[in-house]
């Protein structure tokens, strides 16, 4: 169930070496959640693997997760093993549309509250109007029934396609705990932003601001506990504020981590700040 923002174009190599996920999370979770197994070549040319090919076969050190996410700069994924999921019987998409962002929001826990939650609930600000969009997926009798208990309009304007080539020139995720995201955007995002919004799982794609806006939303997200990352955004723009924030206080052992994995420094150097 891997459905990025930001495609066509992705490999599955590169989502997972960027921990790349899409609105499917809410029901699927992150790449990591359904990894199995990898094969990585090491910058010595060796091929060391990790896990298994079926769930029962994994075993030993968890040595996956240490490369979702380093951006290659530990080794580079050659070979990857899922767990996989069945298609839905059934799937529809329903919007609610609304001015009102409290409104919004208490349409949103409603649908994250119900017995079938939607496996995608996205929240998209633009232009001063809200929409919200749930993807209902399941048996034909249950999607009907969360369907009418909703109450939502049916939705054919094939968002889900749409909503995956998201981008732009300035691009930024914020990431902070889920219940915690409703307030972030009210006090750091401007009135007038333009943002998609997961409410069910604390994430906001914010577009189109300034460095000034920008960093003061990332104070705000840090102070939550959270992050603010740069994912476009002009050269003059990513020098003033920086792709990553603030380091993270488990930098001492990411540079130990590539030091013990690449000590002569030959993969994706100078990514990330180690």
């Amino acid at each position: 169930p891997l459905d990025p923002f930001g495609g066509p174009g992705h490999t599955v190599g590169g989502l997972l070496a960027t921990a790349w996920s899409g609105p499917l999370r809410l029901r699927y979770g992150t790449a990591r959640d359904y990894l199995i197994g990898l094969r990585v070549a090491l910058p010595d040319g060796r091929l060391a693997r990790s896990g298994g090919r079926v769930v029962k076969n994994v075993s030993g050190y968890d040595l996956n997760k240490l490369h979702l996410g380093a951006c290659g700069s530990l080794g580079i994924i050659v070979e990857a093993s899922f767990k996989l999921f069945p298609k839905p019987l059934a799937e529809r998409t329903v919007r609610f549309d609304t001015a009102d962002p409290a409104e919004a929001w208490a349409k949103a826990e409603a649908a994250l509250s119900l017995r079938m939650p939607p496996v995608a609930l996205e929240l998209t600000h633009e232009h001063g109007r809200i929409a919200l969009l749930a993807r209902i997926a399941g048996s034909e009798q249950g999607v009907r029934r969360i369907v009418a208990e909703l109450g939502w309009a049916e939705d054919e304007s094939g968002f889900w396609e749409r909503h995956q080539l998201l981008g732009g020139e300035r691009w930024a995720r914020i990431s902070v705990r889920r219940k915690a995201l409703r307030g972030l955007i009210a006090a750091a995002l401007p009135t007038p932003a333009r943002y998609v919004a997961q409410p069910g799982v604390g994430v906001v794609h914010w577009f189109d601001f300034e460095a000034e806006e920008f960093e003061a939303a990332r104070r705000q997200a840090e102070a939550a506990g959270g992050s603010a990352v740069l994912l476009a955004a002009p050269a003059d723009l990513k020098r003033a504020v920086g792709a990553w924030g603030a380091p993270p206080a488990t930098l001492d052992l990411m540079r130990k981590m590539k030091a013990t994995f690449d000590p002569k420094g030959t993969l994706s150097p100078g990514r990330y700040v180690v």
